[in-house]
């Protein structure tokens, strides 16, 4: 398996390329079939889940109580064939709760004592941080070095975590009383912020049917690998981005910040700080990913206009004006879309 880094150009000529693409088409179509038999509806949520994975990033779901977002990461997991563990994040919850901790143990034959490490649910391929928002600063920043470079450090040890790795994190837009808003360094790590929605009528009817007969739900069968996911992420990184798209995308970018000179109106008016030069990079590689999803080896303009929403809305402050107009952060980013001219 090659590393990302020294990646070889991507082509489809040779039969191994194609094979892999075959494989990666046929392995995506199943996962969102076991999905579905547990997850009604949502289709786009569970597709930006899976470009999370494919890029190797991490994502905030933001949904009311009673969404299913455990349950759809949990089926998610399942689906992939890959290790999932589940943290409860609860006002006491101690940084050693989710890195792990040294241990003093003693041999019976010699009595000497020794250090050993025990690892927490941080060592996983699918971590579910539930309510993410409930635990202080110094618990949530225990997740900072695993998101950002896949180790944990305890006691000045540092400890490699095995790819792939996703962070899954959730939380409540409603409720404030005991919670601990993430901060900014630690938001911009999450690729993604997915709003799960309310349903359609004709979904949430489906949803009593299946959990109100009595009846057992499917059991999700595991259709991928880790190894079959870590080819997916070098197969997404070699999906090719022409100049006016990416052009495209960094203008798209820098006009969230007030301070450029493309910055339209609106964001001079309702914006405090714009998105930094990592959410041009996600934008890009999520774009490469939603391409190669729907059966494309190229990324156009649709790719990053139908992206820029969940990934810039957790990156762009808006200020006081915007509160006092009632002008959302997602209006703010619409109006910055519809401002941009189309990549040449």
């Amino acid at each position: 398996m090659q590393s990302l880094q020294t990646a070889e150009p991507f082509t489809t000529d040779t039969a191994e390329a194609e094979e892999l693409v075959e494989k990666f088409s046929a392995s995506m179509e199943r996962i969102r079939t076991q999905v579905g038999l547990i997850i009604v509806g949502q289709e786009e949520v569970v597709d930006n889940l899976l470009i999370t994975l494919l890029v190797g990033g991490h994502c905030l779901i933001t949904g009311m109580p009673g969404t299913a977002k455990t349950l759809l990461v949990s089926t998610l997991a399942s689906a992939l064939g890959l290790t999932f563990k589940r943290i409860q994040f609860t006002p006491d919850l101690m940084p050693t709760d989710i890195t792990g901790t040294d241990i003093l143990e003693e041999d019976s034959s010699t009595g000497r004592r020794s250090w050993t490490f025990v690892q927490g649910p941080l060592f996983t391929n699918v971590l579910l941080a539930d309510e993410v928002n409930r635990t202080p600063p110094k618990t949530q920043a225990a997740l900072l070095e695993a998101m950002q470079e896949l180790s944990v450090t305890v006691r000045g040890t540092s400890y490699r975590l095995q790819p792939p790795f996703i962070v899954l994190a959730t939380q409540n837009p409603i409720e404030l009383e005991g919670t601990y808003p993430l901060p900014e360094a630690q938001l911009d790590r999450f690729l993604f912020n997915v709003l799960l929605d309310y349903l359609t009528t004709e979904e949430e009817i489906e949803v009593v049917h299946r959990n109100t007969a009595g009846t057992p739900l499917p059991e999700v069968v595991p259709v991928t690998t880790a190894e079959d996911i870590l080819s997916f992420q070098w197969l997404v990184r070699q999906v090719p981005v022409s100049d006016p798209v990416s052009k495209y995308a960094v203008s798209l970018v820098r006009a969230t910040r007030p301070t450029d000179p493309e910055a339209p109106d609106i964001v001079r008016k309702y914006v405090n700080f714009g998105a930094s030069v990592r959410a041009t990079q996600f934008l890009v590689l999520a774009a490469k990913a939603r391409a190669l999803l729907n059966g494309r080896y190229h990324v156009t303009v649709d790719d990053i206009n139908a992206l820029a929403l969940p990934i810039l809305r957790h990156r762009v402050l808006t200020n006081f004006y915007a509160e006092s107009d009632k002008t959302t952060v997602d209006d703010v980013l619409k109006a910055t879309i519809e401002a941009r001219p189309a990549a040449e």
